[in-house]
């Protein structure tokens, strides 16, 4: 346990998050004389989510430990949230020892088989003197391709072995960099220049490939319009002049969406096509030419095949693009697309000036927006919250909007903070959550309590569950969403009290900006989280209804906008 220690220090682990418990203690043991920092959650999945958000943020593996049994299993969700979503991280779980594993031992679960099926390599450390070797496969693999969780599992008696270690002589595997093919290059190239109307669709892998300077560079040089998928905000500055909006079901903007139906070309890069972006693939594929950069070749062709498929890590890939076209010497594009798409955002913006009572989500965002620099790191989850998120929070920077696109676990956000402020302590951190999804893993505000995490929570509460109660209307029922618990349902500012963290309700739109600072001004003051509550209308929907044509005069949509647009 020893050198598994060394081993994922040398990895840059300097924090991890877990529970210690009788069947993982050795290497509990092994860590005390180590400089990785432990943070002890309230709950497994807890631990996961924090490891989550640590990786998220850094670019670096997380890690979460727990013991045998129950640990391994209040992990399954952590480690799909994290596979869905590419994120690196190692799952470490204690286990009986090895003689007593078919003999239905105390917590003595096959998590191995269990964690197969949401994991890139679920594996059972056999013998002591693997250990070195199987913590660095682990480490490798979970940064290596499209990234993702595994998970070791640790058999006591194999913990308390000796192996043979000498720190001097190990270092990390290299992790390939796949480059794209020449030829795909000048393909995507060619395709590009003859493009009238092309767009960039900068996905999660543009972050996640440290390619966002590589990305600014082709669209900067070809004068090529960008849009974001949800995992992708923070890939390119959203007040830079060719960004384009976001496109899609839920989370997008009215404007990205117009200006993805009039583009004729989509070049995406480490985007999955996710069945929230595209909606129905008829319209989405209709007249318009895609070529896809994935460095997961199997991702190619999965939701609908491509034009052009060009398999490669983001970075080099889209430095190989801007390449080519230099030397290609292609005429400067004209600007009249560029200007088309910046006439469709100031046409086809949303209001979020409302100055109503009870509050208008909108307007929570806007003040979110004001008050919040670019460097503030955003987490936020799944739900109504989300989507009016993804419609209306502006971020500028990557790794500065952390969201859990695809599994969508409720309660992910509070844990999630608590590893993005590990990793950054100087950087602002702003928890965006819904009432019913904070009540999920509520109990790891203690734990941001006891080791002094500071963040800013903003609850958008709506008292009920918003988005399914939005999906109940076709079946004519309102069944099983009420939240209520009395007059006002759960006092959140008291609970939040109770774990000895500050709490505000705010309940008029212009009490708003002072709440936030408060908030802010509270948590660096105390080193605690601050909960701010905002109680806001109870039937806002997420404006998922068709465009308005009155309101907006120079725009006539195709008939199968009133689907897709808004």
């Amino acid at each position: 346990m020893e050198a598994a220690v060394a081993v994922m220090e040398s990895e840059g682990v300097d924090t991890v998050f877990g529970i210690p418990g009788a069947a993982i203690l050795p290497l509990y043991a092994a860590m005390r004389t180590s400089g990785i920092r432990h943070i002890t959650v309230r709950h497994e999945e807890g631990g996961t989510h924090a490891a989550d958000g640590w990786a998220r943020v850094t670019g670096k593996v997380g890690v979460c430990i727990g013991t045998s049994g129950p640990a391994g299993t209040n992990m399954i969700t952590g480690l799909y949230t994290a596979l869905a979503d590419s994120i690196p991280m190692v799952c470490i779980t204690g286990q009986a020892p090895r003689a007593k594993l078919h003999q239905e031992a105390f917590q003595a679960v096959d998590i191995v088989e269990i964690a197969k099926p949401v994991t890139k390599w679920a594996v059972q450390l056999k013998e002591p003197g693997q250990a070195p070797w199987v913590f660095r496969e682990a480490f490798r693999i979970a940064r290596s391709g499209r990234p993702g969780p595994v998970l070791i599992d640790l058999p006591l008696d194999v913990q308390r072995g000796t192996c043979r270690y000498d720190p001097a002589l190990d270092e990390p595997l290299p992790v390939e960099v796949p480059a794209p093919s020449p030829a795909r290059v000048r393909a995507a190239v060619d395709l590009l220049l003859s493009a009238e109307r092309p767009l960039i669709l900068a996905g999660g892998g543009v972050i996640i490939g440290d390619a966002t300077e590589e990305l600014a560079d082709l669209a900067t040089s070809l004068n090529i319009p960008v849009q974001v998928t949800l995992m992708g905000k923070g890939a390119f500055p959203e007040d830079h002049e060719l960004f384009a909006g976001m496109a899609g079901l839920q989370t997008q903007t009215r404007w990205g969406n117009q200006a993805f139906l009039e583009s004729d070309l989509v070049l995406a890069v480490g985007a999955r096509f996710g069945d929230r972006h595209t909606g129905d693939l008829s319209v989405y594929t209709k007249g318009r030419t895609f070529i896809h950069v994935d460095i997961e070749p199997t991702q190619l062709g999965k939701v609908f095949e491509p034009d052009l498929g060009v398999v490669g890590h983001a970075r080099p890939t889209l430095a190989a693009f801007a390449e080519c076209a230099r030397a290609l010497s292609a005429p400067p594009r004209t600007r009249d697309w560029p200007a088309r798409v910046a006439s469709l955002r100031s046409t086809l913006g949303r209001r979020d000036d409302f100055d109503d009572v009870p509050i208008k989500p909108p307007r929570v965002y806007r003040e979110l927006n004001e008050f919040f620099g670019p460097d503030t790191t955003f987490v936020t989850a799944i739900g109504l919250y989300q989507i009016w998120s993804g419609q209306f929070q502006h971020t500028y920077l990557p790794r500065r909007y952390l969201v859990c696109g695809q599994a969508g676990p409720l309660g992910w956000e509070v844990p999630a903070a608590m590893g993005v402020k590990c990793a950054f302590p100087e950087r602002r951190v702003v928890a965006v959550a819904g009432d019913y999804s904070f009540q999920f893993l509520m109990e790891e505000i203690a734990v941001a309590a006891q080791y002094r995490i500071p963040f800013v929570i903003v609850m958008v509460n709506n008292e009920y569950l918003g988005l399914i109660r939005q999906a109940e209307i076709p079946y004519d029922m309102n069944y099983a969403v009420d939240l209520h618990y009395g007059e006002g349902g759960i006092d959140h500012v008291k609970l939040m009290e109770a774990f000895g963290c500050p709490a505000r309700r705010v309940e008029q739109p212009g009490d708003l900006r002072d709440a936030l600072a408060w908030a802010q001004a509270e948590s660096d003051a105390q080193q605690l989280p601050v909960l701010v509550e905002v109680m806001v209308e109870r039937e806002a929907n997420a404006a998922m209804g068709p465009v308005s044509i009155d309101a907006v005069k120079e725009f006539e949509p195709a008939p199968e906008l009133a689907r897709t647009a808004d």
